[in-house]
C-alpha cells in the first residue's frame, strides 16, 4: 500500500485547535483513527458508552503515540505536535444517550473540526433497540444521524461516514420499514446491514448538497476481519469454530490490519481539499475514489430515506431534524 498517513498535514495546537469527534474510537479501525489525530495534533473526543474501557484506550494510545515518536528524528519531531484525547459517553443504541453526547459536546466545544462515524456493528441477529429501531440500523445509521444533525452548527470541516462493501446487498431499494426479521439470520441479517450503510451514504449525499460548506464522504475500510464485529458469529456454539477458520483464511488472502483499515478515513480527514474529489464523494479501501452501488447513488432514494429518518424520529420525540 503507497498511503503513509505520517505525509499527512499536522496540525501545532500550539497556533491552531483542531477538535475531532470520533465514535466507537476504542477499538478497532477506530482505534487506530483516533491515534493517528492525535499524533496529528487533534483535540480527540472518543465516543463511547464505558468510562472504563475508554480510559484504557486512551493510555494504550498515548503509550502507541509516545512509542512511534521515538522512532522519529529530531527533526521531523520539531514539526509534529500531539494532541489531547477525552471521553465522551454516548450509546448509540439510545436514542437519549446520543441527544446527551450532543449537549455536551455544543455545550463544551465552539466548532468541530471533522465528525468521523466510525462505530458500528454487522451481522447481528434481529433485534430491537429501546427506540424500536432494528438494532444495526439505529447503531449505524439512525443514532449517527441524529448526533450530527444536533451538532452540524459546530461542524466546521469534515464528516466521514464508515460504510462498507456490504452496502451493496440492497440491490434494490427497500422499504426502510421493513426489519427483514425471516430465517435464516445468515441471510437476511445482510439486509439489514446493506440497508443501515447504504442509508449513511445516501446521508453524506444530501449533506454534501444541503451544506456544500462541508465536506461529507462516506468510506469503506476494507476487509477488516479482526474486528469486533465478527465476535457473534466465533462465539458460536460448534459453529463459532467453522466461522474462526473460514475468516481466518478470508481475512489472509483478501483482508487488511485494522490500521490498514483507517487509512481511508484518514485521508478523508487529514488531505488537503485540493488532493480531495467532489463532495459528497465514496471512497474505498486506501482512500481511493469509487463508486457505490446504484441505490447509494441514487439522489431520489436519499431524499426519501432522509424525510423517513426524520419522521420516524420526530415520532419519538425528536424534533428540528431536517
Amino acid at each position: 500500500m503507497d498511503f503513509n498517513p505520517d505525509e499527512l498535514p499536522y496540525v501545532n495546537p500550539n497556533e491552531e485547535r483542531r477538535v475531532a469527534l470520533v465514535t466507537g474510537g476504542n477499538s478497532g479501525i477506530g482505534w487506530f483513527t483516533v491515534l493517528h489525530l492525535y499524533l496529528h495534533g487533534y483535540v480527540v473526543y472518543i465516543g463511547g458508552r464505558s468510562f472504563t474501557r475508554v480510559s484504557k484506550c486512551i493510555k494504550e494510545i498515548e503509550e502507541e503515540a509516545n512509542k512511534r515518536r521515538s522512532a522519529v528524528i529530531e527533526e521531523d519531531l520539531n514539526q509534529r505536535f500531539l494532541g489531547e484525547l477525552r471521553f465522551v459517553e454516548i450509546d448509540l443504541l439510545s436514542l437519549k444517550s446520543v441527544e446527551e453526547a450532543a449537549i455536551v459536546m455544543n455545550a463544551t466545544e465552539p466548532r468541530i473540526d471533522l465528525l468521523i462515524l466510525n462505530a458500528g456493528v454487522m451481522a447481528l441477529p434481529y433485534g430491537l433497540t429501546k427506540d424500536n429501531f432494528e438494532i444495526q440500523f439505529q447503531t449505524n445509521y439512525i443514532s449517527h444521524f441524529l448526533l450530527t444533525q444536533r451538532i452540524l452548527p459546530l461542524i466546521q470541516g469534515r464528516i466521514i461516514f464508515v460504510s462498507s462493501v456490504g452496502h451493496h446487498f440492497e440491490v434494490t431499494p427497500f422499504d426502510r420499514s421493513w426489519t427483514f426479521n425471516y430465517k435464516p439470520n445468515i441471510i437476511f441479517t445482510w439486509f439489514r446491514y446493506a440497508m443501515a450503510k447504504t442509508s449513511g451514504i445516501q446521508y453524506m449525499k444530501l449533506l454534501s448538497l444541503k451544506h456544500p460548506e462541508i465536506h461529507s464522504y462516506s468510506v469503506h475500510p476494507g476487509f477488516v476481519m479482526n474486528t469486533n464485529l465478527f465476535s457473534y458469529w466465533t462465539r458460536l456454539p460448534i459453529f463459532g469454530v467453522f466461522f474462526w477458520l473460514f475468516f481466518q483464511v478470508f481475512g489472509y488472502f483478501f483482508g487488511c490490519s485494522n490500521e490498514e483499515g483507517s487509512y481511508a478515513t484518514l485521508k478523508c480527514a487529514l488531505s488537503p481539499e485540493t488532493l480531495l474529489e467532489e463532495n459528497g464523494s465514496y471512497f474505498k479501501f486506501g482512500g481511493k475514489i469509487s463508486q457505490p452501488s446504484r441505490v447509494a447513488s441514487n439522489i431520489n432514494y436519499a431524499a426519501s430515506n432522509w424525510v423517513w429518518t426524520v419522521r420516524e424520529l420526530r415520532n419519538r420525540g425528536f424534533e428540528d431534524l431536517s
